[in-house]
């Protein structure tokens, strides 16, 4: 069986805590591609739409693509960049 490695691939991506929804517009493109009602933050994906939970990362994909990610898998998958 052949193994594979992880391309490193740089991305943006934003905590979402529940109170930084503007931050999160102006991330995700002033309204498009997300819907926030009653305090819940819902990301419109390529596979559909995923309710994003306080704490998530919202991650912009290599073709611009935006979804929730939680936490300990960011974690374990990302590190932070220096720019």
């Amino acid at each position: 069986m052949a193994k594979y490695r992880k391309k490193p691939v740089v991305i943006e991506a934003k905590k979402y805590n529940g109170h930084n929804i503007n931050s999160i517009d102006e991330f995700i493109g002033n309204g498009r591609g997300y819907q926030y009602k009653k305090g819940v933050l819902y990301i419109n994906t390529l596979e559909g739409r995923m309710k994003a939970s306080i704490g998530d990362y919202i991650i912009k994909g290599i073709n611009g693509e935006f979804y929730p990610c939680k936490p300990n898998i960011f974690e374990k998958t990302y590190e932070k960049v220096d720019e």
